[in-house]
């Protein structure tokens, strides 16, 4: 696994994993302010970004695994329990991580993580995923990374990000080819195997969650379809959770200082 680190040199205080076809660099902005008073640890996952883990799409068992390579770092990298912070699918790794290791975790902070039931996910492994069949149809190479954010400026998910983003996102995105043109980090075929195939139980994660937890969730089409669970989530005295208003599933693009308050107070 790869890893931008912001700070002062030492174990990181805090870990964050990136959105489902992201990378860490994408973040910069949002958590190199941080870095005065926190050492952060932005991680590449399998098959994103810098990292070079396997990543085959007709091998891959679901997001559980993206929970054991995060252990396995924290394990290599960190002296005592972490923030673990994540956006989107990091988020939910996060959360799958305090299930299995709760050692590992002083506190988590989700930022419109994807949950949904069972019968939802059943659902997403069916051929016709719009997501999937989007990320299947991703142009994988341009000319030069420059064309790439020409490309993307303004446009779909990109419409909402601030000052810098998408230039980061492409910049640790794409990949120097043979030819002198870029190519995806995150190959198309493995982005959408992410969207069909999860498998896993956030419920029994919520139910287990033993450090201070802070949820925040998108207004406009959330990832974090928590109603079937709110039970659940209500029962645990350790999670908190609000839906901030305005806000997109690019929720930490949209309000990096509310990414920065809360990984500041989960840090103290």
């Amino acid at each position: 696994m790869a890893g931008l680190a912001f700070g002062a040199e030492g174990p990181p205080e805090v870990v964050f994993c990136h959105a489902n076809g992201f990378n860490a660099r994408t973040y910069r902005t949002i958590l190199a302010p941080l870095a005065s008073e926190r050492r952060v640890l932005a991680v590449d996952m399998r098959g994103h970004g810098a990292s070079t883990l396997p990543a085959e799409p007709e091998a891959h068992a679901g997001w559980y695994s993206f929970r054991d390579d995060l252990i396995a770092l924290i394990d290599a990298v960190a002296v005592g329990p972490v923030v673990l912070a994540g956006h989107s699918m990091g988020g939910t790794t996060c959360l799958l991580t305090s299930e299995a290791r709760p050692d590992l975790v002083r506190a988590l902070a989700l930022f419109d993580p994807v949950i949904f039931d069972a019968a939802r996910a059943a659902q997403d492994e069916r051929p016709d995923n719009p997501l999937a069949q989007g990320a299947d149809r991703r142009r994988a190479v341009f000319p030069d990374r420059a064309a790439v954010v020409a490309a993307y400026t303004g446009r779909g998910a990109f419409r909402t990000w601030g000052p810098g983003q998408l230039e980061d996102y492409v910049a640790g995105g794409f990949r120097d080819l043979p030819d002198g043109q870029v190519g995806l980090a995150c190959a198309p075929a493995w982005e959408a195997a992410n969207f069909r195939i999860h498998r896993y139980d956030p419920w029994s994660a919520f139910r287990a969650v033993g450090a201070p937890t802070r949820m925040l969730r998108a207004e406009i089409g959330s990832t974090a379809r928590i109603d079937e669970g709110l039970d659940i989530i209500a029962a645990n005295p350790m999670i908190h959770w609000e839906t901030v208003p305005g806000t997109s599933h690019f929720l930490p693009m949209e309000r990096p200082e509310l990414v920065r308050e809360t990984l500041s107070e989960l840090a103290r």
